[in-house]
């Protein structure tokens, strides 16, 4: 896998845009949208997310896959 500077956001969206896996291509947006620092979900909403990680086994420290819901 090639480097990429990653040095604003025209140049990162279009790295991202090129990414694929087993020949899917990313889905992705920008969001400018500034949220605040400290902000955290409860219990119950944060446990709504984590069911839908799952830990890489080859790389279960680097690599997240996050189910769609």
């Amino acid at each position: 896998m090639g480097r990429a500077k990653l040095v604003d956001v025209q140049v990162m969206l279009s790295w991202a845009w090129s990414m694929t896996w087993k020949g899917l291509y990313t889905i992705l947006s920008l969001s400018k949208t500034v949220s605040q620092k400290g902000i955290s979900l409860t219990k119950k909403a944060m446990k709504q997310v984590e069911s839908r990680l799952q830990l890489n086994p080859l790389l279960p420290k680097w690599d997240i896959l996050i189910q769609p819901l």
